[in-house]
């Protein structure tokens, strides 16, 4: 597995600035962490990733500055994507991913399987395992009790609106996580949790407990 620094946060800021204006003077240190999250895991060893519901396209943009030798291509439910990106961006049905058997070796969902509709998720991934060949990388949310799935509710409001992101959600518990990943062809292979996404008054009002990276890998 490829090793990488952490990713440095006013580098991504700036690069995040430039198609997003709101992050001229808030320093992403949420999406830095997530990002590093995510190459822990082993992101960087894929050449051709599928970036499913990658919102505006400025996570899939970070991952291409990051991995600059990797064909990226985000696709969406609604074509909210930033203008002037470097990745190849397709509006798509939520359903059938226009690619063929195994066109990619990775893919991501960046805190994006907490808006899919349940009885959705497990036919999503089984889509998913089509068009890719290797791992499954998925940042989320760990919910399950009703503390954890008001407080991620306020998170996703907190985030989301600003950016004509998604709401309405319904949050996985790690028995879940685990149920999803075996009833759509896959093993947890790999967790990143506890990592520091929050600071100070943030953190204290919502534990970073609630944040995780998982590996899927197929079986």
């Amino acid at each position: 597995m490829t090793s990488h620094r952490p990713v440095d946060v006013f580098e991504l800021q700036a690069l995040m600035a430039r198609h997003l204006p709101q992050y001229r003077n808030r320093p992403p240190h949420y999406q830095a962490e997530m990002l590093s999250s995510l190459l822990e895991l082993g992101l960087a060893n894929s050449t051709r990733l599928l970036d499913v519901g990658g919102g505006t396209g400025i996570v899939a943009e970070a991952m291409h500055y990051l991995m600059p030798g990797t064909r990226i291509v985000s696709i969406d439910l609604a074509d909210r994507f930033c203008k002037g990106l470097s990745v190849d961006t397709l509006k798509y049905d939520g359903r059938s991913i226009p690619f063929g058997d195994k066109e990619f070796d990775a893919a991501t969902f960046n805190n994006v399987m907490h808006h899919v509709p349940v009885g959705s998720r497990s036919s999503l991934l089984r889509e998913v395992r089509r068009v890719v060949s290797g791992s499954v990388y998925i940042k989320d949310h760990l919910g399950g009790t009703a503390i954890s799935d008001l407080m991620l509710t306020l998170l996703d409001a907190i985030g989301n609106i600003p950016f004509g992101g998604m709401i309405e959600a319904s949050y996985l518990s790690q028995q879940d996580w685990e149920g999803l990943a075996a009833a759509s062809g896959y093993r947890i292979g790999a967790t990143a949790q506890e990592r520091c996404y929050r600071r100070r008054v943030m953190k204290a009002l919502f534990p970073n407990r609630l944040e995780i990276t998982l590996r899927l890998d197929p079986v």
